[in-house]
């Protein structure tokens, strides 16, 4: 069992460190580069078919002179610490073997996941710097994430004879082959929660601690590599946190959040019947400040369009919250801490059979 953590955990300052060692360098060509948004704000969007003008107020000055793109610290140092300790593995045989977490039964679909969302989304952020357009239409992001979904939920369903999701208490529940439907449903609905990603440190945060309770349920169902991964991948959002506390470096944005929702997504649905407990039902808890996120913005749109009025002043509710006056700091400290509360309550309930 402590080799087994060891297993787990020593990759996660793998990656930590990896993620420490290339932020500085990462810096200094976004910086170089300009790598921001030339125009502030959201547009029409964030429940808003008016525009943003709230947010545009309280963001617009840091959108135009913080880089984007942060988000390649979390996958680089994720992808060269998987990458390394296999390549020395294979190398050298011993200690590297025992920290070898590339494993086909259960990271090779989450790693191919995080490296695809993040060139994807990459693409997206370039665009949105150097392009008066904008990024890449949202329709064409729904489609790359609805196919990996749609990839993942049949490599589950055909390959490894996954049809079921666990439920705490009750046990296995056959969805048959509405099960890859199911998987495109979760990870467009993850995706969505990615505009979370809006507040210095807010994002970092949550899904380094929602990460690291996946960790803990792989862990608990012997699923050691896939343990491992999650760690790796919350060890790396630790890097970039330390960068992205307030005052921010730079940004996670799309390259960091198509990565982490879709590889979270896979992780999810990894740690479920497939480990022989229960890893998506317990998602919307452990992921709680993101259904909030999605929760809010879907409220807002139909209140809008419904009742012609909006139920907050901004949509989704943490910036809300800054809108009314809490400082920005205290909107995503309060976040982790509810992070942290809603994975420990997740967790239990997924260990519970």
């Amino acid at each position: 069992m402590i080799i087994d953590a060891a297993r787990v955990l020593i990759p996660s300052v793998v990656s930590f460190v990896i993620g420490i060692a290339m932020a500085p360098l990462l810096a200094h060509y976004l910086y170089k580069y300009k790598t921001w948004k030339k125009k502030g704000g959201k547009g029409n969007g964030m429940g808003d078919t008016n525009g943003t003008p709230l947010f545009d107020e309280l963001h617009r000055e840091r959108e135009v002179s913080t880089p984007r793109m942060g988000g390649i610290i979390v996958w680089g140092a994720t992808l060269l610490t998987a990458l390394g300790i296999s390549f020395f593995s294979m190398l050298f045989g011993e200690p590297f073997a025992s920290f070898d977490f590339m494993n086909r039964s259960q990271t090779w679909i989450p790693l191919f996941a995080l490296a695809v969302g993040a060139l994807v989304g990459l693409v997206d952020d370039i665009l949105e710097v150097t392009s008066s357009s904008g990024g890449l239409k949202l329709r064409y992001r729904l489609l790359v994430v609805a196919g990996l979904g749609a990839f993942a939920g049949w490599w589950f369903y055909a390959k490894l004879g996954v049809s079921a999701i666990g439920m705490p208490f009750i046990g296995p529940i056959e969805l048959g082959p509405f099960f890859v439907l199911f998987f495109i449903l979760v990870t467009l609905a993850l995706y969505a929660g990615g505009i979370i990603d809006g507040i210095d440190g807010l994002a970092g945060g949550i899904f380094a601690i929602i990460f690291m309770t996946y960790a803990g349920i792989a862990f608990a169902q012997e699923q050691t590599a896939l343990a491992a991964f999650a760690a790796t991948v919350s060890g790396a959002l630790f890097a970039f946190l330390w960068f992205n506390i307030p005052p921010a470096r730079f940004y996670l944005s799309e390259t960091g959040t198509m990565a982490l929702t879709v590889a979270l997504s896979i992780t999810a649905f990894s740690a479920d019947v497939l480990g022989e407990g229960v890893g998506v039902a317990v998602l919307p808890i452990i992921a709680l400040p993101l259904t909030v996120t999605v929760a809010t913005t879907v409220l807002q749109a139909i209140s809008k369009k419904v009742f012609k009025k909006k139920l907050f002043r901004i949509a989704p509710i943490h910036h809300h919250f800054e809108a009314v006056g809490w400082p920005a700091y205290k909107v995503t400290m309060r976040y982790w801490v509810i992070t942290i509360i809603a994975g420990i309550f997740g967790l239990a309930l997924a260990l519970l059979k």
